[in-house]
């Protein structure tokens, strides 16, 4: 035997898509990209996502079908799911050491994420907690004016409490769509959430502090150990620039949903910086740290939480001076209902379709949604969001043709016409902030 393994749809995409698309279906593309499917090819593309395709000809050409490739985590395309303490086992497990689990997009199909069904990245060990929450201890030192050693207790009794519901997503969401395949855990959509968190803004506490005038970056601890075990290494320390720190909606928080927070969310108390990189939150706080230079702890230096100033050939290792922090996250829309692969009872000529839509730092301005691959487009109705940084629930309702295979395409407009764009831009060696419109597939009878 030659020992030679059989290459994966996906990777056969991956690698040569015009190439898979001709063995896989005979397709060859044209003029516009599109791809021409007809007599047998067409009849082995109906047979392998199990039904008649009504826009065949819209088809994108070199692009797999939603329900052949791995678009979405579901049982069938992801077996290896989540058992963990109060989390819903339906989470997949994308990652052992450290502990990382996902939340396939259908699960996120509430206006409030559950605290069950909400995702979990994890950078190194998670640490022991134990004791009286209000006891733990949050130091504020480097360039302030008076170094403070608050106890959680004493930072309710201290500051004005609020309550937000605001988006926390991994800088590595979507990561397995970029192409050729980038390092770190392979994320589709659910590496983010919409929780209600409480806390006091960030900012009230470096005041009471007393802000030194050369302080321009934050610096953040925790106790969570590196992977190796080595006590004398930390798994993470991010930081972000004081501007950040200030906005009112950056908050130490310590409930979630709610309820106090979970140990495996950070609990007893954590950061929490809407918009951008879930990294920069960093769980389990014990130390905020104003530094007059960028922070260079754990996860700020090299290519770490980094993308590409300007674009570099997929596969290229880009120039440090070429690298930018990566901050704000992009524009993205989901699809949460109908799952992917649902199917739907024969003669259904309407289908309600409901999702949620985020843009980082930026406002969603629009969601659009396609039933014929891209062709036509149809504006989503936009719930009003309760603050800012909350995600933007949508709806619609799309008019079917007939039975069949369908794919469900949605795409969001930010605030500064910015589209969320087909294939995910920007190619980075760790996968950061893809952000491809979102696909799914429904089958109709």
């Amino acid at each position: 035997m030659s020992g030679k393994r059989e290459r994966s749809a996906d990777e056969l995409y991956r690698d040569d898509a015009a190439r898979a698309d001709a063995i896989a279906f005979g397709r060859k593309s044209g003029a516009d990209g599109r791809g021409f499917l007809e007599g047998a090819g067409l009849a082995v593309m109906s047979a392998a996502v199990g039904a008649a395709i009504p826009f065949s000809r819209n088809m994108p050409a070199g692009v797999m079908p939603a329900l052949v490739g791995k678009r979405d985590r579901n049982d069938k395309a992801h077996p290896l799911t989540l058992d963990f303490p109060g989390k819903d086992k339906a989470l997949a497990l994308i990652g052992e050491v450290p502990l990382v689990a996902e939340t396939p997009v259908h699960l996120l199909d509430d206006d409030t994420t559950p605290t069950e069904k909400f995702y979990i990245r994890n950078n190194g060990l998670i640490p022991d907690v134990a004791g009286d929450p209000d006891t733990w201890v949050v130091e504020i030192d480097g360039e302030v004016n008076t170094p403070l050693r608050l106890t959680l207790g004493e930072i309710k009794a201290r500051f004005p409490a609020t309550t937000r519901r605001m988006v926390l997503e991994c800088g590595g969401n979507g990561r397995s769509f970029y192409s050729p395949p980038a390092q770190g855990n392979p994320w589709t959509n659910g590496g983010a959430g919409c929780a209600e968190w409480t806390g006091v803004p960030l900012a009230d506490v470096l005041r009471a502090a007393g802000i030194g005038s050369s302080a321009i970056y934050t610096a953040h601890y925790s106790p969570d150990r590196h992977i190796s075990g080595d006590a004398h290494r930390a798994a993470l320390s991010r930081g972000v620039r004081l501007e950040k720190a200030m906005d009112k909606h950056s908050m130490i928080v310590w409930a979630m949903n709610g309820a106090p927070l979970t140990h495996i969310h950070g609990g007893p108390v954590r950061l929490l910086y809407p918009g951008w990189t879930g990294s920069a939150s960093q769980k389990w706080v014990s130390r905020i740290r104003l530094r007059d230079r960028e922070h260079d702890g754990p996860g700020m230096t090299g290519d770490q939480y980094r993308v590409p100033i300007r674009p570099v050939v997929p596969g290229d290792t880009p120039e440090p001076s070429n690298l930018r922090i990566l901050e704000a996250m992009p524009l993205r829309s989901i699809v949460t209902s109908p799952a992917n692969g649902a199917r739907v009872l024969a003669g259904t000529r309407t289908l309600d379709l409901r999702g949620a839509a985020w843009a980082g730092d930026r406002e969603v301005k629009q969601v659009d949604v396609s039933v014929d691959f891209g062709v036509s487009w149809q504006e989503a109705s936009l719930a009003a969001p309760h603050n800012r940084y909350d995600w933007r629930r949508w709806t619609a309702t799309v008019k079917l043709p007939s039975d069949g295979y369908y794919e469900i395409w949605s795409r969001a407009t930010d605030s500064e016409d910015e589209m969320q764009p087909f294939t995910p831009p920007n190619w980075n060696p760790h996968g950061y902030a893809a952000n491809p419109i979102h696909r799914i597939a429904v089958l109709i009878g």
